[in-house]
């Protein structure tokens, strides 16, 4: 008699973990505020902020030293009820703190940002080939309609019933 363990169900660990993660990131990561780098580009969007005299709030960039919303670069969050966003261009390279604060005076979010240096090309492009690469996929890309696929499969499926018809039969003692 063999004795086996039941195998590890990894679902309630993996629920209990994200859970934790959740509760760990605070009310920030749950106010929702959002940042994106591109080249020289910060962007932030949030969908936490109401609209209040037409403002719906404002945005401010903290770069190294500046530890006071005012003393960053400012800019008014744009949007709809939706989403609200807001960017700023030619940001140099190093870390930055975005903080979002809505026209209601609450704070929508904070989070660090890393703009890497935008780097720029050391040698002059050469001129690229006329004809391209003669290579290919092999036809991988091709998209095939369902009658083929399903034909496919047909053909597949009575190429498996074939063989072990064939290797059944063959396994049978013969008697002459």
């Amino acid at each position: 008699m063999r004795i086996s363990k039941p195998p590890l169900r990894p679902a309630p660990a993996v629920a209990a973990a994200a859970a934790l993660a959740l509760s760990a990131a605070g009310p920030a990561a749950a106010a929702g505020i959002s940042v994106s780098t591109t080249g020289s580009t910060v962007s932030v969007s949030t969908s936490a902020c109401t609209q209040v005299n037409g403002q719906w709030g404002t945005a401010s960039l903290l770069g190294g030293g500046q530890t006071s919303f005012s003393q960053g670069r400012q800019v008014a969050l744009t949007g709809t009820a939706s989403g609200q966003s807001a960017a700023w261009s030619n940001v140099g390279a190093g870390t930055y703190t975005v903080v979002v604060v809505c026209s209601d005076g609450s704070t929508a979010g904070t989070q660090a940002v890393v703009v890497s240096p935008v780097s720029s090309p050391t040698a002059t492009p050469t001129a690229s080939p006329t004809r391209g690469v003669m290579g290919g996929v092999g036809g991988g890309s091709t998209d095939y309609g369902t009658v083929t696929l399903v034909a496919g499969g047909a053909l597949v499926g009575s190429g498996l019933l074939a063989t072990a018809w064939y290797l059944r039969r063959r396994a049978r003692p013969r008697h002459l």
